[in-house]
C-alpha cells in the first residue's frame, strides 16, 4: 500500500512546483499504522494511528514537554513511531515513542549533525517495516543515513554527488531508493541509489537531456511508475505514467492536466502483479476552492473527481488490493477515522493510444533491480 509520499523542504529551485507540502499524516509502507502531529498552537504531541483493526484507533503519545511543530514523524511495522527533532539549529537527533501503559516510553537513537545550509528529512517508511532512513542535504552532496534499524545509533550508508530530493522506494525489500538529483545548475533526474553497493548510482529517468524528471511514486508489484516532468512542454511540468523496465516511451494523459488546479498522486493499488495498466491511482486536487481527490487507471481516458470526508488529512491515505481507497480523517466528532471510497468503475475497457510525446524512453532497464519477472509494456 502506497502512502503520501514525504517531500524535502528543499529550497524553491528544487522544490517539485507542482506538490502540495505534506499533511503531516505518514502511513507505513503496510497499511498498518499511521503518525501524526496532534494538538493545536504549542501543545503538540505524537499521536499514532492503529489502520488495521475492525475499526481505526489513535493513541496519544506525549512527553514531559510539546513537539515542535518542525518534528518530523515515522511509524514502524511494530507500532513504535521514530520521531526526528532539529536540536541547536544544526543537531538531529532521533527516538523511539511507544505506548507503556498509561505512559509513553522513549527510546533514544543518538544523533547526526547537520552544520551549515545543509538540512535533514525522514525518507518514506521503508518497505520492510524495519528501518529508518534520513537524507542529510548539502551544497553538493547528500547523504543517506540509517537512523533506526541499525546495530549502533545512526549509521552513514551512502553519499550521493548533487542536491537531492523526493525519496520513493523501487521494491519491497528497502534496497533500491529512488531520489530526485540536480547536480550544479542542470536539471532534476530520478536516479536509483542502492543501499546495499554503498550507494551506487544509476540513471533512472531520461526523458530528454534538459528535462527536469521526477519520480513521484511507484509500485513494485505492477511495475507502475507516476512520473512529473516538463519534457512535453518546457517551463510547464506534466503529471506522466512508465513502467519499471519498460522500453515503451513516458506518457502524460490529457485527463491527468487541470488548468486551474495542481494535482498530485499520493496511493497506488497494490498487488496488481506485472498489470501496471490496470492499476488504479489516488490523486490530491488543490484548488482555491479546497482539496478533493481524483482516482484514475493508465487504461483509461477520464480521471474521476471525489469528494474528500470532511477533516481528510489531505494528501494521505492507502488502497486496499480489492480496489477500495481508505482516507484518514479527523473531525471534533470522529478524531480518527478512516473513509472508504468505491471508485466508479470504468464502462468498458479503453486500450491507451496515444502517440509518444518524448524523445527516448525511460532507461528504467539500466537500474540494478533484481528478482523481477519480465518487463511489462
Amino acid at each position: 500500500m502506497t502512502a503520501c509520499a514525504i517531500e524535502t523542504p528543499a529550497e524553491d529551485g528544487d522544490r517539485d512546483p507542482g506538490a502540495a507540502w505534506p499533511a503531516g499524516f505518514t502511513i507505513t509502507a503496510d497499511g498498518a499504522y499511521a503518525a501524526r502531529l496532534a494538538g493545536a498552537g504549542d501543545a503538540l504531541y505524537v499521536e499514532r494511528w492503529t489502520l488495521d483493526g475492525p475499526e481505526p484507533y489513535a493513541v496519544p503519545l506525549p512527553l514531559g514537554q510539546p513537539e515542535e511543530a518542525g518534528t518530523q514523524l515515522l511509524p514502524l511495522a511494530d507500532g513504535r513511531v521514530l520521531v526526528a527533532r532539529r536540536v541547536d539549529g544544526r543537531r538531529n537527533t532521533f527516538s523511539l515513542l511507544y505506548p507503556t501503559g498509561p505512559a509513553t516510553g522513549e527510546l533514544r537513537l543518538g544523533a547526526v549533525e547537520a552544520p551549515g545550509s545543509e538540512h535533514l528529512v525522514l525518507l518514506p517508511p521503508s518497505p520492510d517495516g524495519i528501518c529508518a532512513y534520513a537524507m542529510c542535504v548539502g551544497p553538493d552532496t547528500t547523504t543517506l543515513w540509517l537512523v533506526a534499524g541499525g546495530a549502533f545509533g545512526p549509521e552513514r550508508v551512502a553519499e550521493v554527488r548533487g542536491r537531492c530530493t523526493g525519496g520513493v522506494w523501487l521494491d519491497r525489500t528497502g534496497r533500491m531508493l529512488a531520489l530526485d538529483r540536480r547536480l550544479g545548475d542542470g536539471p532534476v533526474k530520478a536516479v536509483a541509489v542502492d543501499l546495499e553497493r554503498g550507494g551506487e548510482v544509476t540513471p533512472l529517468l531520461q526523458i530528454t537531456e534538459g528535462s527536469d524528471d521526477r519520480l513521484l511514486l511507484a509500485d513494485p508489484d505492477s511495475g507502475l511508475l507516476l512520473i512529473r516532468s516538463d519534457a512535453p512542454s518546457p517551463g510547464h511540468d506534466r503529471l506522466g505514467w512508465g513502467v519499471l523496465g519498460s522500453l515503451l516511451p513516458v506518457r502524460f494523459p490529457e485527463c491527468l492536466r487541470l488548468d486551474d488546479a495542481a494535482v498530485t498522486p499520493f496511493a497506488v493499488q497494490p498487488g496488481q502483479v506485472l498489470m501496471p495498466e490496470g492499476c488504479a491511482v489516488a490523486l490530491r486536487i488543490d484548488a482555491a476552492g479546497g482539496s478533493w481527490v481524483g482516482a484514475w487507471r493508465p487504461s483509461s481516458r477520464r480521471m474521476a473527481q471525489l469528494a474528500a470526508p470532511q477533516g481528510w488529512l489531505a494528501g494521505a491515505g492507502l488502497w486496499t488490493a480489492e480496489g477500495v481507497l481508505r482516507l484518514p480523517y479527523a473531525t471534533d466528532e470522529v478524531p480518527c477515522g478512516l473513509a472508504g471510497l468505491e471508485i466508479p468503475p470504468e464502462p468498458e475497457p479503453v486500450v491507451v493510444v496515444e502517440e509518444p510525446r518524448v524523445c527516448r524512453p525511460v532507461p528504467l532497464q539500466q537500474a540494478p533491480l533484481t528478482d523481477r519477472g519480465p518487463a511489462a509494456g
